[in-house]
């Protein structure tokens, strides 16, 4: 066994190498948004076409979400720093490849689909690599205030990006925002570089998981599979970001019914703002003593926050209620990665995690498919003066337009609450804590430099079984 004061020693050394690939994270995103804002810009402006608009996103999304798994598998192949190292080259030199074009006056909207996709496909290795280096560089105590930290940067290229990048293109154009993206990149990379992570002992699953990477990559889904409260708690996340993911496209329709473009970009820094606040008191925190109940108020508090973004065609009342429901974001999301990194273990948190992502997230672009078609043809004409809906729901949230959009948005966070209610009736995912045991104690990997001879818990489950185990996106992982 570790001493105490040999795993708190690490811990603080762990926490500083944190820090230092979190800073190269948080340049790195910011130029991401400068770039994703600004090529949003230059698609519109090309083509004219919100189908273009939405194909851009799905290029970039789907290949992402399709490779991940096998992603997953390979982060636990390899050491997790080099992963992010992959990730970020690859992405950036996609970045560089847009710039180059834009230099020579040849970016065309076709070669944004390849590079794009090409650059998801290296994307895919970011998210399982570091949320799996963050447990053994992050005491578990510490959890929630990493993952606040994590979600704080996020939020912080959400809020800060759509400025600068107006500010960019006035002054160089698109290329001068790439161009900084690139820099980011190779900050990021730098960062990673002069640091090294601690490498996780093998447990007992992840020796039973050795084979094809094929095996290794379907070994992420039968870990979680075999823990009904993890399980359960991929699927609502899954059914979250379905009902959220319609919010990309809804909220436009509804804030331009009674308001302008401008108001509506207020809205969303005011709401962006509103999870940097709430990632900051998550990255100073370690969170509730019951994480499930936290992650389940915190859901719920988002979903109120859309049935009031929706009851009233008033500019203020909207603002303030995405305020408040975009606060929770981080809460929710901080509280789930704490619960997944206390209860997976470390030597299969790349493959968990990647299968995690895959499924949870794999629900948003069904969604941004749909919302269009349902807005336009069933929400919209149902509350516009005289429609079938005009003297029952219209004379409570009114009628016009914006207003089937206003109730889509009503009926999503009401869904939000039920979903969310009923996944706590669930036993297995509302005792997850208490039922199924903490993995290796990650302390003791960090302290041990990776060597601890713990070996992985074998845990029986309620019943006798013995297991083997958040743009289109929704907000939840």
């Amino acid at each position: 066994m570790v001493s105490e004061s040999g795993a708190t020693a690490s811990g603080g050394r762990g926490m500083r190498t944190f820090y230092v690939v979190w800073s190269g994270q948080l340049v790195s995103l910011v130029g991401t948004n400068l770039t994703g804002f600004a090529l949003a810009i230059f698609v519109f402006q090309e083509t004219g076409s919100a189908t273009q608009l939405a194909g851009i996103l799905l290029a970039s999304q789907l290949p992402q979400l399709l490779f991940t798994p096998i992603a997953g598998a390979l982060v636990d192949r390899w050491d997790r720093r080099l992963a992010m190292i992959l990730a970020d080259a690859g992405a950036g030199l996609g970045t560089l490849a847009m710039a180059l074009l834009l230099a020579v006056d040849s970016l065309q909207i076709w070669h944004l689909y390849i590079i794009l996709s090409v650059s998801g496909i290296f994307q895919s290795f970011q998210w399982p690599a570091y949320g799996a280096a963050t447990t053994l560089l992050v005491p578990k105590e510490d959890y929630t205030r990493a993952a606040g930290l994590v979600q704080l940067a996020e939020a912080l290229g959400q809020v800060f990006a759509p400025a600068i990048a107006g500010l960019l293109l006035v002054v160089g154009g698109l290329t001068l925002v790439i161009t900084i993206d690139v820099i980011s990149f190779l900050f990021a990379i730098t960062t990673l570089l002069i640091v090294r992570f601690p490498a996780p002992e093998q447990s007992a699953e992840g020796k039973q998981a050795e084979g094809s990477l094929l095996s290794e990559a379907k070994f992420g889904f039968t870990y979680i599979r075999r823990r009904p409260g993890l399980f359960m708690l991929l699927w609502y996340f899954a059914a979250l970001n379905l009902v959220f993911g319609f919010m990309g496209v809804v909220i436009f329709p509804l804030i331009l019914g009674f308001a302008d473009a401008q108001a509506m970009g207020n809205v969303f820094s005011i709401g962006a703002i509103g999870m940097v606040i709430g990632s900051i008191v998550m990255s100073a925190w370690k969170g509730p003593q019951h994480l499930v109940r936290g992650l389940i108020v915190a859901v719920i508090a988002l979903g109120t926050g859309l049935v009031l973004i929706g009851l009233r065609p008033n500019i203020i009342w909207v603002t303030i209620a995405a305020f408040l429901g975009f606060l929770s974001i981080p809460f929710g999301n901080g509280f789930s990665q704490a619960i997944w990194q206390r209860k997976v273990d470390p030597d299969v948190q790349g493959r968990v995690f990647a299968v995690r992502r895959t499924i949870a997230q794999g629900t948003g672009p069904l969604a941004l498919i749909a919302a269009g078609p349902l807005v336009d043809r069933v929400f919209e004409p149902a509350l516009a003066p005289g429609g079938s809906l005009a003297g029952t729901v219209g004379d409570l949230i009114g009628t016009g337009a914006g207003r089937g959009a206003a109730f889509f948005m009503i009926l999503m966070g009401l869904a939000s609450i039920a979903i969310s209610i009923a996944a706590y009736s669930y036993p297995r995912l509302r005792n997850l804590e208490s039922e199924l045991p903490d993995a290796i104690d990650p302390e003791e990997v960090a302290a041990a430099g990776g060597t601890s001879s713990a070996e992985g818990t074998e845990v029986v489950l309620p019943g006798g079984a013995v297991p083997h185990p958040g743009d289109g996106a929704g907000p939840f992982d």
